[in-house]
């Protein structure tokens, strides 16, 4: 593991606040000048042209030697590569561009062919999603949902505690940051009318939550068990699971969401790797009532990433509306995994598996809207002088996060969404 600072310098200029030094080195797709889709890696604001370095032989003795993984349209066959061959490449892209090595920077006549601005680049999805399961996995997040909608006194439905919720969402209409979603139609039911009505909705949302992506295969009727389930785990992405509050309150019952989930969800252009992540494990809340033994997993599960969520307005400045922490989710990575194998589920790599809302234990830690407004009791203002409760059209939300100790900080950039009007037919 690199810690010391002084081995995790770079030639390349990178800012101390970077979300990128040396040691994160996520794994993207960019359009490169000239419209080669190719597949990228950053370090500072330097975008690195991974097929360059292989095609000049600065990949040799590692799994992605002289082939074409780079080159693809998708980041699918290189992760389906595994956790550890994968890994070999991260590590050998830190070598090459830590301040001791020379094997690159004395070429300066590749460097015009391997480096880029990230100016002069189009992130697009990094990985072609096969299956995509949302849980729901904050405490706090589904406290909250039970208190606004159910009994106060009985927040939590009696299996919540006991397994990690989540329902299996649409893979198609998962997008990368940038891309603008048009606000939904459907149906809504409201206190004025008997019968529900058509209609834009009135109840646009943002769901703070992070990702993972699976690099290994199981076939039908395996299982994951719950301490070997991070090495079928590649890496994460931010996640905006944006919703449409007034629909899904109409449709949820009894099979849960629907239209009011899949007109959009949204992610970081890079994948941060579990192996960048590891400097900044902790441990997740402690699990009352006791778990049933496939779920309970030994160390560090959880890790410590500050989140926060941004509302721009047209023509405004952003207004932070949520400071949080993936730390806060009582269900981990791991026990997702192993919950969601633990009947005989098969899984490819590159499918996708976001957390759920995260929310912490205050107002400001809350991840979405409805909890932040309390189902829009409490219309937040900003700093243009309007005030919100949902989502108006045009207004941007933007999503970050970065993990920091004395030694490091690494960080996933921003996802970032326009809200667009509904096409109305």
């Amino acid at each position: 593991m690199i810690q010391n600072k002084n081995l995790n310098k770079s030639w390349l200029t990178v800012s101390e606040t970077s979300d990128f030094p040396l040691y994160n080195i996520p794994f993207g797709m960019s359009v490169l000048p000239g419209g080669r889709i190719r597949a990228t890696s950053r370090i500072g604001d330097n975008i690195i042209d991974l097929d360059a370095l292989n095609q000049h032989g600065f990949f040799k003795n590692t799994a992605v030697d002289t082939t074409d993984y780079f080159k693809q349209k998708d980041l699918n066959s290189f992760i389906s590569l595994g956790r550890k061959k994968a890994g070999e490449v991260r590590l050998r892209i830190i070598e090459l561009f830590s301040t001791e090595n020379n094997e690159l920077k004395t070429q300066s006549s590749l460097l015009t062919e391997i480096i880029y601005q990230i100016n002069e680049v189009t992130m697009i999805m990094p990985v072609k999603v096969g299956d995509y399961t949302d849980f729901y996995s904050s405490m706090e997040h589904a406290t909250n949902v039970g208190k606004m909608f159910r009994d106060p006194a009985n927040a939590l439905l009696p299996n919540w505690k006991h397994l990690p919720v989540g329902y299996h969402g649409r893979a198609s209409s998962i997008v990368v940051s940038g891309t603008p979603l048009h606000r939904p139609n459907g149906q809504i039911k409201t206190e004025e009318n008997p019968n529900p009505i058509f209609s834009p909705t009135k109840e646009m949302d943002f769901e703070l939550e992070i990702a993972f992506i699976t690099c290994q295969k199981t076939e039908l009727g395996e299982t994951i068990a719950v301490n070997k389930a991070e090495d079928y785990i590649f890496g994460m992405v931010l996640f905006n699971d944006m919703s449409a509050r007034d629909i899904q309150r109409w449709e949820y019952v009894p099979l849960g969401p629907f239209l009011s989930k899949s007109f959009g969800s949204v992610i970081s252009p890079w994948i941060v790797t579990l192996d960048a992540l590891e400097p900044f494990r902790t441990e997740g809340p402690i699990q009352i009532p006791e778990v049933l033994p496939y779920l309970k997993s030994n160390g560090k599960k959880n890790f410590d990433i500050q989140l926060e969520a941004s509302i721009m307005p047209a023509n405004s400045t952003e207004n932070t509306v949520c400071k949080t922490n993936f730390k806060f989710m009582y269900w981990n990575i791991c026990q997702q995994l192993a919950h969601q194998t633990i009947n005989g589920c098969n899984i490819n790599p590159c499918d996708m598996y976001a957390s759920g809302t995260i929310s912490g234990p205050d107002t400001g830690s809350f991840g979405s809207l409805l909890e932040i407004t309390w189902k829009g009791q409490n219309p937040i203002l900003l700093d243009n002088g309007d005030s919100r409760v949902f989502l108006e059209d045009h207004d941007t939300v933007i999503i970050r996060g970065f993990a920091a100790n004395e030694n490091m900080r690494i960080g996933f950039g921003e996802v970032s969404t326009k809200v667009l009007p509904a096409i109305i037919s």
